[in-house]
């Protein structure tokens, strides 16, 4: 959508920050305030947050903690970029949430997103099975709030996310959805992690290990082809630029970022791509990451360009 375009340097893409990379500095080496800036040093002009993790008094931020947002982000050069909404279907005991109480949230945050700046809402529903069906109310919820979006300039933006491959029942569903209602406030996100070459071999393991008994092991996930993304470009608002780990030498073994961004650049996409950090969980690790992963964005699309200038 050419009124949501990114805006960093000469890249035809914007490069952002989601907050949640640095969920083991927060509290503990980093205050929110101190994330913020780091974005902003590192050259990004996009900033992701989670609603309920990150805003002060969640939801109800103070005028102060408003103002001070908007101050922040002016001084900083940062647009707000993406708002994570969790729509928590198991909220209740005993019973799953009614498509009227998903309704009910999800407006609160798109409201909330609205008064902070926010283009895009990310509504992470409850799912239903090991490949991330989502929970069935997901479509009367987002349907009630389609007007509201509208009336916001908001677009709703589920995600794609690892166990769930693009060539899927999750995908089509969505796509059906965006048929139907005809909506353009409805779109994808894509979180890059889908297209994992290789398992990363995560210090304490993943969250299944430390879980229970430890006796949990991760749904093994069918190999996902690049390509597969050049078919639902046109519908893709938004990428989470899933990483996990970039080496000295600037290379990333676990996802393939070259063909990543020549299907970004191919396909004509000006929005956002937003770095997620969900490396080892370590305090210290996301600043240096983000910085690596941002350097390697940059020197692929800077290479693509000096090779093929009349195709950007």
């Amino acid at each position: 959508m050419s009124d949501r375009k990114g805006t960093t340097d000469d890249l035809p893409f914007g490069l952002g920050v989601s907050l949640y990379s640095y969920t083991d500095d927060i509290g503990v080496t980093m205050t929110v305030e101190d994330c913020i800036a780091d974005v902003a040093d590192l050259g990004a002009s996009g900033l992701e947050i989670l609603g309920e993790g990150h805003i002060q008094d969640y939801p109800n931020p103070s005028t102060e903690w408003i103002d001070a947002w908007f101050a922040r982000n002016e001084r900083l050069g940062l647009t707000p970029t993406l708002y994570g909404s969790w729509i928590d279907t198991r909220r209740f005991p005993g019973r799953g949430m009614t498509a009227a109480e998903g309704a009910q949230q999800l407006e609160l945050d798109l409201r909330l997103a609205s008064t902070l700046g926010f283009s895009f809402v990310r509504p992470k529903i409850g799912v239903i099975s090991e490949d991330l069906l989502v929970d069935p109310i997901w479509q009367e919820a987002v349907e009630r709030n389609l007007e509201l979006a509208a009336d916001l300039d908001i677009v709703i933006c589920p995600e794609i996310h690892w166990p769930t491959v693009i060539k899927s029942p999750v995908v089509e569903e969505y796509l059906e959805f965006k048929e139907r209602t005809g909506s353009e406030h409805f779109g994808l996100l894509i979180d890059t992690g889908v297209f994992e070459l290789s398992s990363y071999p995560r210090r304490g393991g993943s969250a299944s290990f430390r879980m229970g008994d430890g006796s949990a092991r991760p749904p093994v996930v069918p190999f996902v082809p690049v390509s597969d993304l050049a078919d639902v470009m046109e519908h893709t608002v938004y990428f989470q630029a899933k990483f996990y780990e970039v080496d000295d030498d600037l290379v990333d073994h676990y996802i393939p970022w070259r063909d990543i961004i020549d299907v970004v650049l191919d396909s004509g996409y000006t929005g956002w791509l937003s770095s997620e950090y969900e490396g080892h969980h370590e305090p210290y690790r996301a600043p240096d990451q983000l910085r690596r992963q941002h350097a390697l964005i940059r020197t692929i699309a800077a290479e693509r360009s000096a090779a093929q200038p009349d195709r950007n």
